[in-house]
């Protein structure tokens, strides 16, 4: 059988699956074991156990300053704003995607916008974000909303240009007006487009999220990191990137799963 063909197994996929990870962890293990045997002091690789007790500390016991358990408290003030900022990127996105990608009159106008748009650094207007809605919440959600409502768009806009002309002559044959269209025809498609979108921008949105934090906040995933690396606390900052990559990878897992119980006629359901 040649290679292309060969398929794992349920056991063999999971151990494919699992081998990276394992192969850093040892690769970790063993450059840490060697730095702490020349100085036990070293923070650049701190070993399980410091990372461990530090993480018990945050996990479970209260800050004297603020009486919150801070691993919990920065876990969820940054899904608040990471969700937020996700939900209103994704509501923008499909309606800026059908208007683009289904109305033509629109579409001359919106996908010229879009592909401009899209093209600017969001990082670069942070400042601006900071100016005009000033550094509490709002700022932070708006970065991710414009990081990556613009891609969302363009690639629902791109999803509904993929529709056969010919569907959308049949539903107006059978008495479909334009709304009907978009209701029946259109918002399905690009609904079970948008999970799947959803997906490939969540590393994006947790980098826009992890960047305000660092700069403007006093709760947050981000703003614990940064705020510890002063004192190159490796044994922190090393579980929170840890617990942040479980976060999404957990958020990656819920939209698929989403994605096939509710569009399972979808094609790439299984992706």
């Amino acid at each position: 059988m040649r290679f292309i063909n060969r398929q794992p197994g349920a056991g063999g996929r999971w151990l494919l699956a699992l081998l990276p990870l394992i192969l850093l962890v040892a690769v970790y293990a063993v450059a840490s074991s060697l730095r702490l045997a020349e100085n036990p002091d070293d923070k650049l690789l701190p070993g399980a156990s410091s990372m461990v007790e530090a993480m018990r500390q945050l996990a479970f016991t209260e800050d004297e300053r603020t009486g919150d358990v801070l691993l919990w408290s920065d876990t969820a003030a940054s899904l608040q704003r990471l969700l937020l900022g996700i939900g209103v990127a994704a509501v923008v996105s499909l309606c800026l995607g059908i208007a683009a990608g289904t109305f033509p009159l629109l579409g001359a106008t919106l996908s010229p916008l879009l592909a401009v748009v899209s093209m600017i650094p969001p990082l670069a207007i942070l400042p601006i974000l900071f100016i005009v809605f000033g550094l509490d919440e709002l700022s932070k959600v708006m970065l991710i909303v414009i990081g990556i409502t613009p891609v969302l768009a363009r690639d629902l806009e791109q999803r509904a240009r993929e529709i056969p002309r010919e569907t959308f002559v049949k539903a107006q044959t059978l008495g479909a007006n334009s709304w009907t269209v978009v209701l029946r025809v259109v918002l399905p498609v690009l609904l079970a487009r948008l999970f799947v979108s959803l997906q490939l921008m969540l590393g994006a949105a947790w980098l826009f999220l992890i960047s305000a934090e660092a700069i403007s906040a006093t709760s947050g995933l981000g703003y614990r990191i940064f705020l510890v690396r002063r004192y190159m606390s490796m044994d922190i900052i090393l579980p929170y990137v840890a617990w942040i990559t479980l976060l999404a990878w957990a958020m990656d897992q819920g939209l698929k799963r989403l994605h096939r119980r509710i569009f399972p006629w979808s094609e790439g359901g299984g992706s």
